[in-house]
């Protein structure tokens, strides 16, 4: 770990009990490619759709917000309805 940077592995220790809470302890993998696949969605839902509060419950990239709230809400799912994330639709 570098020196000047002491709060490395407190972010990767949280990266770890996150991906394992919300997904992979819910999962009985298969083999090494349903892992990889399953973490390759977490991280998909982790940057585009999964609000975070060290951005004020913004999304790191993913769905542009819609101002007017007269759209309809969609809900999306990953890992088989195990992660859940809604967004608003053009009305």
């Amino acid at each position: 770990m570098p020196p000047l940077s002491p709060n490395l592995k407190a972010f990767a220790e949280r990266f770890v009990r996150s991906i394992r809470e919300e997904g992979l302890t819910k999962m009985i993998s298969v083999g090494q490619g349903a892992l990889r696949r399953a973490i390759t969605e977490y991280m998909t839902h982790l940057h585009e759709e999964r609000n975070h509060r060290g951005l004020g419950s913004r999304l790191f990239r993913g769905y542009p917000s819609v101002a007017a709230n007269d759209g309809s809400i969609h809900r999306g799912a990953r890992l088989g309805g195990m992660l859940s994330y809604y967004h608003r639709v053009d009305a």
